[in-house]
């Protein structure tokens, strides 16, 4: 740890600890159903109902496209998951979930946000652990936090950088 409170180390070292620990006690609570943090995160994109191609899922749930593909592959014989072709360019494959995909997401889900409000996560209890709320009224401050490390990978992820300039248009 670094002499001087707020240097790029203490950062680096809370942000690490933090994932660590919040994978180990979610780990936990998946566990009971055999369940992966790495599946989470890809039932969790997925819970959006869009459907989304394999390679942002890879991105998103930050595993390599073959780690993805056996995973998905355990996804889909549990009946949690299934792959279809994508309508508009049919070399992508799309995956989604299924009807008992969203059924065990969502149970899961409300498990996963009572482990949290145990350690004072929930939107109330962000306050109790000295997290400032300056979210807009209405939004819940774990969405205010939730917000800035987004913004905060945003502003490392060469590839978001990319999407942004991509989304800005040529600049002249």
């Amino acid at each position: 740890m670094s002499d001087v409170p707020g240097a790029p180390a203490d950062l680096l070292r809370s942000l690490t600890r933090a994932e660590r620990l919040l994978s180990r006690r979610l780990g936990a609570v998946l566990a009971d159903d055999a369940l992966t943090i790495e599946a989470w995160r890809v039932l969790c994109l997925l819970a959006d109902g869009q459907g989304h191609p394999m390679s942002e899922v890879s991105a998103e749930a930050s595993l390599p496209p073959g780690t993805l593909t056996k995973l998905v592959d355990q996804l889909v014989d549990r009946n949690l998951v299934f792959r279809r072709i994508d309508p508009i360019d049919r070399r992508r494959i799309r995956a989604y979930l299924t009807a008992r995909g969203r059924r065990e997401h969502d149970r899961l889900d409300q498990r996963v946000r009572a482990s949290l409000a145990e350690l004072g996560l929930s939107d109330p209890g962000l306050s109790e652990l000295g997290v400032a709320d300056s979210s807009a009224p209405g939004v819940p401050p774990t969405a205010n936090l939730v917000r800035q490390l987004d913004d905060l990978i945003g502003r490392l992820d060469p590839a978001r950088q990319r999407e942004h300039a991509d989304a800005a248009g040529p600049h002249r």
